[in-house]
């Protein structure tokens, strides 16, 4: 005797559209956005919240997609990094990954986009890292503060020093 599957409707804006579904309880963030809502920007690296492809901004806020239930997240606001541009121009840090050759193969670039977006709104925020070394001042954006804030999203492919300038252009522009 099997028990019916819970399922909740669940209404979300993804990079600017809202959408509303009914979905098993047990799907996660990752998987509604690329099975059910055939968004491709966040990637299914490794499944297990460790390398951060999957990264997209929840309500401004990063996060791992594949770790986060899609039922609570019911009225969030859900940016990928194919949402991030306003109209036919791309967001600075779209162009500083282009402009720096920060990415190889490509696959884990629009989760290492959207960390990076967030990752310095939190500077602008004063929010301190483990590397901050003077708590009461807000952080200095230094390539050991980058690499630390990133430390979350892996690359593969090892492009980690044109990462680094690449967040750093797009923090000065």
């Amino acid at each position: 005797m099997n028990s019916p599957v819970p399922a909740t409707d669940v209404t979300i804006e993804v990079d600017g559209r809202t959408h509303t579904v009914r979905i098993d309880n047990r799907v996660t963030l990752l998987d509604l956005l690329r099975e059910h809502l055939h968004v491709t920007s966040p990637k299914k690296g490794c499944d297990h919240g460790q390398c951060g492809s999957c990264t997209v901004l929840l309500d401004g806020r990063r996060a791992i997609s594949c770790l986060t239930f899609a039922v609570a997240q019911d009225g969030t606001r859900v940016t990928t990094a194919a949402g991030l541009p306003e109209g036919d121009a791309l967001h600075e840090m779209q162009e500083a990954f282009v402009e720096q050759d920060a990415f190889q193969c490509g696959y884990c670039t629009p989760g290492q986009i959207c960390s990076a977006v967030a990752m310095l709104d939190e500077v602008k925020a004063g929010q301190p890292s483990f590397v901050t070394e003077n708590l009461e001042a807000d952080p200095e954006l230094t390539d050991e503060e980058i690499r630390e804030r990133m430390s979350g999203n892996l690359c593969r492919c090892a492009a980690y020093p044109n990462i680094v300038a690449a967040i750093r252009q797009a923090a000065n522009p």
